[in-house]
């Protein structure tokens, strides 16, 4: 192709306009910045939809003024995505799908904005679809790295990455006997049948999150699908006294609730209260539809209606958890979780089935959870110079995972301009230990999934606390190296904003879960990745 000459320049927003309004600024500060990029090289950025003064941001905020400012660009003509914020990924992948000019999406290297989360969704979302794209990020777009990968885009119209560190599982040594306990989940698995319990699908604009019956039915794996006003419904079966019973548990173990008296801008009592209402709710429904796994969408529609889940998805992850009774008064699943998969990811319900399957037989704790892939940089642990990455996300974290447990956990507001009817987070610094990590995706109409390992590290306090007022303070976090896999090569090949996270209590007991679980996947149909560093 000819040198470019001229580029559109496009933002995909959120749905939830005060997170427009209040990301707005860092979008603007990332657009700059690229617009100096490109003029320094001689092509010009130009904005494809103007900034809106009255709704206070330039952010493209719905699917069809997505569709309609992408049909107005000349055909062929190179589009940038700019993503400095979370964004819903259907706004712009319906228009680009019918776009056939190069795609560029980029994003700026910052935790205080979840844009870096906002970028790895879009492109998971365009790999689902079959959309070539190329991507890149930077911290001011002056750096080495991203001056090449912008002068390779400018020429060519894509970007190359080096993506050394993945290998097919068929080049890993895995033991014989792990290969077979693989094959036995995954026979175990068919034999059963499992169903997963989807409160809605499609949660902000997550197409990547969903996956087709005919590609998760083979796996053994079939939905039911349930409505999020039932669940509400449901809620309100949920007597005061079972509610109470949560909470009071959870304060018993030692869990403290930042509380305050007005409902606009403090966690109140109410708020708990309805959020172990939803918690028992959530569990009534799975144990009457026979769900393994449930997912509740939450950000679309039942934000405006109840307290924020997330709380009640950590403790869901968590084998030990509150007690949540049948009208009868029978215990619902005593001593198990039932894995919760944020914000209706299908993707992560295949892989937490898998590791709950495969933990348990391990005689390990199945505790498991989805991160977002954050943010991150080089830190100094045990004396070497590693990328310490940033995981976090609003809920979904057990408290398996804290530093300290229940008694570690902190329960803070959600922040208003997500939650707008607030409720508590499950918030805590995640516990030192050694970890599997997944991601299952899809491609080229198969499931995939890449897995790897790493460590949760603890670090100094003021470290800890920068990192928490760099991104979002109310939020568990967890402090991870992934082992073998530099910040440029995930950042290249990850296909998801999520990352499932499991830990495992020494280095050998994790080498053995990888293992297994990859060979579950294996046997399961899933093509399987390895990434990184995986030995004893």
């Amino acid at each position: 192709m000819t040198l470019m000459t001229r580029v559109h320049l496009i933002a995909s927003g959120d749905q939830r306009e005060a997170a427009n309004r209040t990301c707005w600024p860092a979008q603007a500060d990332l657009e700059r910045r690229l617009e100096a990029a490109f003029r320094s090289r001689g092509v010009e950025l130009v904005r494809a939809h103007p900034v809106d003064d009255g709704a206070g941001h330039g952010f493209i905020a719905s699917q069809r003024q997505g569709l309609d400012v992408i049909r107005a660009i000349p055909s062929g003509e190179p589009v940038l995505v700019a993503v400095a914020a979370w964004q819903y990924s259907h706004h712009v992948v319906s228009g680009l799908l019918g776009h056939d000019g190069p795609v560029l999406t980029v994003a700026n290297w910052s935790g205080t904005w979840p844009g870096l989360v906002g970028l790895l969704n879009l492109n998971a979302s365009l790999l689902k679809a079959g959309r070539e794209y190329s991507t890149l990020w930077s911290l001011d777009f002056q750096d080495e790295a991203a001056g090449r990968w912008i002068d390779e885009w400018v020429r060519s119209g894509s970007v190359s990455h080096d993506l050394s560190h993945v290998r097919s599982f068929a080049e890993v040594r895995a033991s014989t006997d792990a290969r077979s306990e693989g094959q036995a989940v995954a026979t175990d698995l068919r034999r059963r049948g499992v169903i997963i319990g989807v409160f809605d699908e499609g949660c902000m604009g997550m197409s990547n999150a969903i996956i087709d019956d005919a590609l998760l039915n083979p796996l053994g794996i079939f939905k039911e699908r349930l409505s999020q006003s039932a669940l509400l419904a449901e809620m309100r079966e949920v007597s005061a006294a079972d509610a109470t019973a949560v909470i009071t548990w959870l304060r018993v173990q030692g869990m403290r609730f930042e509380t305050g008296p007005t409902e606009a801008e403090h966690l109140t009592e109410d708020q708990l209260i309805d959020q172990a209402r939803m918690y028992v709710a959530a569990l009534r429904i799975a144990d009457r539809f026979g769900c393994d796994a449930v997912g509740i969408q939450y950000q679309q529609g039942l934000k405006d209606m109840a307290p924020a889940s997330d709380l009640v998805e950590g403790l869901l992850n968590d084998p030990n958890r509150p007690p949540a009774h049948r009208v009868d008064g029978s215990v619902i699943r005593p001593g198990r979780s039932l894995p919760h998969f944020n914000e209706v990811d299908e993707c992560a319900a295949v892989d937490a089935l898998v590791t709950d399957e495969v933990w348990r037989r391990l005689d390990l704790d199945p505790a498991t959870t989805l991160h977002d892939l954050r943010w991150g940089e080089e830190y100094d642990v045990d004396g070497e110079r590693v990328f310490l990455w940033t995981l976090q996300i609003s809920g979904a974290v057990p408290a398996a995972h804290i530093d300290g447990g229940y008694a570690g956990a902190v329960g803070y507001r959600q922040p208003a301009m997500y939650f707008p009817r607030g409720g508590s987070t499950l918030s805590g610094t995640c516990k030192p230990g050694e970890i599997v990590w997944s991601r299952v995706y899809q491609r080229g109409g198969e499931l995939h999934v890449d897995i790897g390992r790493g460590r949760a590290v603890l670090v100094p306090e003021v470290e800890n606390e920068r990192r928490r007022r760099e991104t979002t303070y109310q939020w568990p976090i967890m402090h991870t190296v992934l082992d073998g896999v530099s910040r440029d090569q995930m950042m290249a090949r990850h296909a998801s904003n999520h990352i499932q996270v499991a830990y495992a209590p020494t280095r050998e007991a994790a080498r053995r879960a990888f293992e297994v679980k990859a060979a579950a996947f294996d046997a399961l149909g899933i093509r399987v990745h390895v990434c990184g560093e995986v030995g004893g």
